[in-house]
């Protein structure tokens, strides 16, 4: 590859955080030259660079930690929060460069100023600070010191000299970039060391021998933030065209000199649509505004078409019931758009693979294969000559997990047989079937791919991991899908509304307003204030429990048939109030910029 550039000055790998009454200061200690530390005031988040730490005291004794990046600084209504990673772990490398998985994220307070806000700021400082602590559990996140974890290898490449020359996170994409937003506090002071540019998503990798050959196989998922959120609370696109849970994934090969990756995108069906949770297993779908979709899906492919070039959209919905509906919709939204750089291509995947014939997405394949060889994939050999990749396959289906998943794995074998073969380390009918521990370790890397996107999302493992892993459709694997869809629904009902608001306060899709009117991001009224699910089945587990009992008693006295009858009724009734009335009892969003249509 090209001689990379290096930064002007590199981000400090290793740095120790003094925690004093009144300041925090950040201390660089990866034996990095003339370098200052950072001090941040604990009254008013202001920041200044110094050349020595202050001096201790009986009064002023700090706590010592070692941290290993700063993510950013998030402004409440009174306080600051100064986001810090607190352990990290190597899980590989890109290209050369150690790659670093967040294992914890800490929240330190800037909040001395709170003691002289209003009671009614303090109130909302405090809603909005607990928001933070589930910001600290935020899964799939990981860095570099030394490249550029946002772009593929292809768009890395092709960085100029100038840009190879910027600070990281001036050469990152932004929708990949995780913290933008955080980094915005930081931008201005001149901290370039500092800025640690952040992904969410995933990075897996593997080395095989394939005859005398060693083949390095790495995939990473990039998380777009311009539509982040849980699976319920964030579905199909805004009305710019931005959709949930769009990741872009890229496999790459590194052997015998040559480096070539290969890139696809997921993302949900890109018109307005919804499926607010209500306590049932599944809520139907609601599409919104649908005389808008063909625009916002033009607008949607005409972003595509400016990152990738041309696009292939795979759908993979069955055409029955919602997923019908959604499905009809996709398909007359593309039909005045579609032209030689934008295919859609319906697949019904329940229909044609079942639930384990997945082998039968060879009927997909031919139906993609020429896309696929007339557009390509990046090849680098150790002369610097290379090929481009100049469109991607996008897939669909309603989560974007499971079905997408096991569908983009199979695209991702083809084109890394079609890789080998062209750099002349298989043969022309030669498979990576026919090499066990390469097709075990292949299957293993997309199964833990999928798990990574899918705890994002739905805060659970993909459903047919044992499938996707071992080929094989075992007892097991069938008992943890059913307790993967369980749990599925118990986030969906009662914990991803919360966690959809951190997101939204984290990646700025929701800003503090700082004076006006405050409102608290879990204020309710009327019924909603006392709806409790909990307490309701609690309720209804006691009727029935006193009806039982009634009814035992009614030998000795009829009248506690009467009393059976009414325990029974009041019963019934909670439990229809509660189905009927079901959205007011879920863990849904509370911040203001869900009240606004087609977010």
């Amino acid at each position: 590859m090209k001689e990379k550039a290096e930064p002007v000055q590199k981000l400090y790998t290793r740095l120790r955080l003094w925690e004093f009454p009144d300041e925090y200061v950040i201390e660089p200690t990866d034996g990095s030259s003339a370098s200052s530390s950072l001090s941040i005031s604990l009254v008013d988040a202001s920041m200044k660079l110094i050349d020595s730490i202050p001096e201790c005291s009986s009064f002023r004794v700090p706590k010592i930690q070692m941290i290993f990046g700063v993510v950013g600084m998030l402004k409440l209504v009174a306080g600051s929060y100064l986001f810090v990673i607190t352990e990290r772990k190597c899980v590989g490398s890109y290209l050369g460069h150690p790659i670093f998985k967040v294992i914890s994220l800490k929240v330190l307070p800037c909040v001395h100023s709170v003691k002289n806000s209003t009671p009614e700021q303090k109130k909302v400082e405090n809603e909005f600070s607990r928001l933070l602590q589930v910001a600290e559990r935020t899964t799939g996140l990981y860095f570099s010191y030394d490249t550029n974890l946002t772009l593929s290898t292809q768009r890395l490449y092709d960085l100029g000299n100038e840009s190879k020359m910027l600070p990281l996170w001036r050469q990152a994409e932004p929708r990949f970039l995780w913290n933008s937003y955080m980094l915005e506090a930081l931008i201005d002071k001149k901290l370039d060391p500092y800025l640690l540019p952040v992904v969410q998503g995933s990075f897996h990798n593997f080395q095989a021998t394939i005859g005398k050959e060693i083949v390095d196989v790495t995939l990473i998922a990039r998380r777009c933030t311009r539509r982040n959120g849980t699976r319920m609370w964030r579905r199909g696109a805004d009305s710019e065209g931005h959709v949930a849970n769009f990741v872009e994934t890229e496999q790459i090969i590194q052997i015998n000199g040559f480096t070539s990756s290969f890139v696809q995108v997921r993302g949900s069906i890109p018109f307005l649509w919804e499926q607010i949770v209500d306590l049932t297993y599944k809520p139907k779908f609601e599409i919104v505004r649908p005389e808008e979709a063909p625009q916002i899906a033009e607008r949607h492919f005409l972003d595509l078409r400016k990152m990738y070039g041309s696009v292939l959209a795979v759908d993979l919905l069955n055409k029955h019931g919602g997923e019908g509906r959604l499905s009809d919709m996709f398909s007359n939204a593309m039909q005045p758009i579609v032209s030689e750089d934008l295919r859609y291509l319906h697949f019904d995947f329940t229909k044609i693979c079942g639930h384990v014939h997945f082998e039968r997405l060879s009927f997909l394949y031919d139906q993609i294969a020429d896309f696929l060889v007339k557009n390509g994939y990046f090849l680098l050999n150790e002369g610097s000559e290379k090929m481009e990749q100049l469109g991607v396959v996008r897939t669909n289906c309603i989560d974007c997990l499971d079905r997408t998943n096991i569908t983009q794995s199979m695209i991702g074998r083809k084109i890394l047989e079609l890789q080998l073969r062209r750099i002349g380390v298989f043969a022309a009918e030669e498979t990576i079937s026919s090499h066990p521990k390469l097709d075990r370790c292949f299957r293993i890397l997309w199964a833990n791919h999928g798990d990574d996107i899918s705890i994002q999302y739905s805060g659970t493992a993909a459903l047919k991991g044992d499938l996707v892993r071992s080929g094989q459709r075992r007892v097991q694997g069938i008992l943890k899908d059913r307790y993967i869809s369980f749990k599925r629904y118990y986030l969906n009902n009662f914990s991803d509304g919360t966690k959809q608001d951190a997101i939204d306060l984290l990646q700025g899709h929701y800003k503090v307003s700082v004076g006006g009117d405050i409102t608290p991001p879990s204020q309710t009224g009327g019924l909603e204030a006392i709806a409790s699910f909990p307490l309701a089945l609690c309720l209804v587990l006691i009727g029935l429990l006193l009806t039982t009992m009634s009814l035992g008693q009614v030998g000795n006295d009829p009248r506690h048939l009467l009393f059976s009858v009414v325990w029974g009724s009041i019963s019934v009734g909670i439990a229809s109030f509660v189905r009927a009335k079901g959205r007011i009892f879920c863990n849904r969003p509370r911040l203001q910029l869900h009240d606004k249509p087609g977010y």
